[in-house]
């Protein structure tokens, strides 16, 4: 019969790698700006600041308020992607992209934003091949657009155009992957709550600290490159402790 193994044996054994899928917010995160907020700027009649107003004030979700501001936008396909053309990413967000890949670790844009807008600055940006999950927007006249939700829930606790919570999981998620979730919003909340890890930042931050969320605050995604090789060998703490 064999003996027990020595006590090095132990100490020396490598954590084994994780696998992750990485979720990620759009506006704010991805984008250096809120794009919906810079179209209504430019393009919206008036009342579309009223609805924000009720959002903001928790009178409606952002399901309601986006449908009715949405509805406000006055401009053609060409203005409007005239307008997005001049939409900033975060520079090394293409970078970090690469650094997934690397690793096999699926990236998936889960955005409450536009997903003809989303896909139109990837692209410009060579990253046309990631996933989008988002509202759908399209043109119902010259000048007149829509929003349809095809990823929203009856049951969404945000009241979400897209259902954030209902995509953290399977089928989305392999079930022996950890979820990471990166943003910055009110949005993000309910997925921080239920990911491994957020990298966070402005409201969400807040939140995590508010709530004692396993996080890291991440400013850019130069620093989120650099916490990616912490992730391959981490292991989760019991819920309640302060992240570090």
């Amino acid at each position: 019969m064999l003996g027990p193994l020595p006590l090095n044996h132990y100490r020396e054994r490598k954590p084994a790698l994780q696998s992750w899928t990485v979720l990620c917010d759009f506006d704010g995160t991805i984008a250096l700006e809120d794009v919906t907020d810079s179209l209504l700027v430019r393009f919206g009649r008036p009342g579309w600041d009223a609805l924000e107003a009720d959002w903001r004030d928790g009178r409606i979700g952002s399901r309601v308020c986006m449908q009715g501001q949405v509805g406000l936008l006055s401009c053609s396909r060409d203005e409007l992607l005239d307008h997005i053309a001049a939409i900033r990413i975060d520079d090394r967000f293409a970078a970090f992209v690469a650094a997934l890949e690397d690793r096999g670790w699926p990236l998936v844009v889960l955005s409450d934003g536009l997903d003809v807008v989303i896909s139109a600055i990837l692209r410009r940006y060579g990253l046309g091949r990631l996933q989008v999950i988002a509202n759908h927007l399209r043109a119902v006249g010259p000048r007149s657009w829509q929003l349809d939700f095809p990823h929203g829930r009856r049951s969404c606790v945000a009241a979400s155009g897209t259902c954030k919570c209902a995509w953290s999981g399977p089928p989305l998620v392999a079930p022996m992957s950890r979820v990471l979730m990166i943003g910055d919003g009110a949005s993000d909340f309910c997925v921080a709550g239920r990911a491994d890890m957020t990298f966070a930042r402005k409201r969400l931050l807040e939140h995590c600290l508010d709530n004692s969320l396993q996080h890291r605050p991440v400013a850019d995604f130069g620093q989120a490159i650099a916490l990616l090789p912490e992730l391959a060998t981490f292991a989760p703490v019991a819920r309640g402790l302060p992240s570090l």
